[in-house]
């Protein structure tokens, strides 16, 4: 796909998505060495690229603080637990249940 205006390439979806599963694991730093090597020499738009960029860092962003934030739910959780357990009533001294 090209620009009308500037005669340069544009990544169209299914390079975007073919790009986008390639570099979704990875960390961002390794996945725009990865992005412009694929787009290296091959006269693709400045913007459009930066755009995409944007989008992967914006993704990535997004998985690491989705990551924190489980972290955090389930430090929240245990201690919620303790403290429920630690204020349980204790049964009264010298009484056995069952006895």
């Amino acid at each position: 796909m090209e620009q009308q205006h500037t005669g340069q390439k544009l990544l169209d979806p299914i390079e975007r998505a073919k790009l986008g599963v390639k570099v979704f694991n990875m960390p961002f730093s390794e996945a725009e060495k990865v992005i412009d090597e694929y787009v290296s020499g091959k006269n693709y738009d400045a913007e459009g690229l930066a755009y995409f960029k944007d989008q992967v860092a914006t993704q990535r962003h997004i998985q690491e603080k989705s990551a924190e934030l489980l972290a955090t739910g389930g430090e929240i959780v245990r201690l919620v637990a303790n403290a429920f357990i630690k204020n349980l009533p204790k049964p009264p001294a010298g009484n056995t249940p069952g006895v």
